[in-house]
């Protein structure tokens, strides 16, 4: 068992109230925005959604209601929830608080894969298909290239071989906004490498969500494993689990959550790289409770984000850029007023 380390809050209260914040952030985010909806409004809608007794006095409420709004604040908590998870895989297996959820070159992937996708002009089911397909091709890619070349330490060779074929994408990438249609296909692809959810429909949050859980489904089962992975190969191996194998299946695991909510809402950084250093702040470094803070965290914090995004100005901003002028100057302050070891 992990100790627990002085000034962190006991497990059970800390996710307690994680996440009665996250559910008054969402509650509050279905009030605001361009139109904006009072409570009794909303109960009415719901209650007449679930009876099957509309008030049509209530027509656009609805509809902004049950199309627009609480299909954005669902994607932003599915999309927030599995990026923080992600990262904290990652971070335990490399043993370095760091590491993100795209330095295999996952987000890369698929951000080389949605911009092939729009630069042929596509339909967006197709652009989304290819960005969680090239996704993780890109990590299978990278597996396959650590795989082939032995004689070094294998997560090294694994983190090295992101970076090159992340690179590699990102080249390609800029090669298709050069080859783009400026007035059309490169505004497109732009934004979308920024990220938003902006156009989210219903049925991506019912997309990326089994694939979301399928990918959670190991990470929960064999959480407690995970906190003999963070002690090293050697130390794991000496007591009892096969290291390889299972950085393999927790590797594919992230992967997999990574590239469908990538798929919907494009790249979005510093989710995976920031919430879950504060969730080790406050909980601690076992596994156990690390995952859980660090999706409720990841969830909130990507739901603030969209919900400034979307009410902040006229015209929306890109998450991608709202998450980098957030996360950096708080991840620098936790670099620079921190004592403990993560």
């Amino acid at each position: 068992m992990v100790p627990r380390q002085a000034g962190e809050l006991k497990p059970g209260l800390a996710l307690s109230l994680l996440a009665l914040i996250v559910a008054v952030m969402a509650a509050a985010a279905a009030l605001v925005g361009p139109y904006p909806i009072s409570g009794e409004q909303i109960a009415s809608a719901v209650l007449g959604r679930l009876g099957g007794q509309r008030d049509p006095s209530l027509g656009q409420v609805e509809t902004i209601l049950f199309s627009i709004r609480l299909p954005r604040i669902g994607a932003a908590l599915l999309v927030g929830a599995a990026l923080a998870a992600a990262g904290a895989v990652y971070q335990g297996l490399f043993r370095n608080p760091l590491v993100s959820p795209d330095i295999l070159g996952v987000s890369t992937g698929a951000g080389l894969g949605a911009a092939a996708g729009i630069f042929l002009s596509l339909p967006v089911i197709a652009i989304q298909g290819m960005a969680f397909a090239t996704g993780l091709a890109t990590v299978g890619l990278v597996y396959a290239v650590a795989t082939a070349v032995r004689g070094h330490e294998p997560t090294l060779v694994l983190v090295l071989a992101g970076v090159v074929l992340g690179a590699l994408a990102g080249a390609c990438i800029s090669l298709l906004k050069i080859l783009a249609d400026p007035y059309d296909q490169l505004p497109a692809i732009t934004f979308w490498l920024l990220g938003s959810l902006a156009s989210i429909q219903p049925e991506d949050v019912m997309t990326a969500a089994p694939a979301v859980l399928l990918g959670l489904v190991p990470l929960v089962l064999l959480r407690w494993r995970m906190n003999l992975m963070a002690l090293g190969d050697e130390e794991a191996a000496a007591l009892g689990i096969d290291p390889k194998r299972l950085r393999t299946l927790f590797v594919a695991a992230a992967t997999l959550m990574t590239a469908s909510v990538v798929a919907i809402s494009g790249v979005i950084g510093w989710v995976g790289l920031v919430m879950p250093h504060i969730a080790r702040l406050v909980v601690g470094p076992n596994f156990n409770r690390l995952l859980p803070a660090s999706m409720l965290m990841g969830a909130g914090y990507l739901l603030l984000v969209d919900t400034l995004a979307r009410t902040m100005a006229a015209t929306e901003t890109p998450l991608g850029i709202l998450t980098a002028f957030v996360g950096a100057p708080v991840f620098i302050w936790l670099l620079a007023t921190g004592r403990r070891g993560w």
